[in-house]
């Protein structure tokens, strides 16, 4: 079952339910999902949907920090709510354990061993995480290990 054939059932199941809240994040999901689709003209694969449901997450993310020095606590616990929902369908991330060895890993193999090989180390770790390494986290552990 595709990520949107799954958002679409359970905002079917939150509307009977009447979890508006959750109804409303459900909605708006689908809706980038089907804009994506129509741009597109042909169905979105899983990774596309993926790529968008992590957009959607960083947005949410986003928003809470700013939120959060504007203190407007009613829009963080707005965002947090629509994040928790969007977290269901996101495959769990690595934790910082995890990435730092494939941090390790990467910075030995191709022997970077400044900040100016950054550039070379970074998108071989994304892309020896399969998508389930949080950026910014990573970029951290390579600056303190390549520093």
């Amino acid at each position: 079952m595709s990520y949107f054939e799954r958002i679409q059932t359970d905002m079917y199941t939150a509307m009977k339910s009447g979890e508006k809240e959750k109804t409303s994040t459900l909605r708006t999901i689908l809706s980038i999902l089907k804009a994506k689709q129509i741009d597109k003209q042909e169905a979105l694969s899983e990774e596309e949907e993926l790529k968008e449901l992590r957009t959607f997450a960083k947005q949410r993310n986003e928003a809470i920090t700013l939120f959060e020095k504007g203190s407007r606590n009613d829009l963080v616990k707005k965002e947090k709510n629509e994040l928790e929902t969007i977290e269901h369908y996101l495959p769990k991330m690595m934790d910082e354990k995890s990435i730092r060895e494939v941090v390790q890993k990467i910075i030995s193999e191709t022997g970077a061993s400044s900040m100016a090989d950054m550039g070379k180390v970074m998108p071989q770790i994304m892309k020896a995480g399969g998508g389930l390494i949080d950026g910014k986290t990573a970029q951290s552990i390579v600056s303190e290990l390549l520093s």
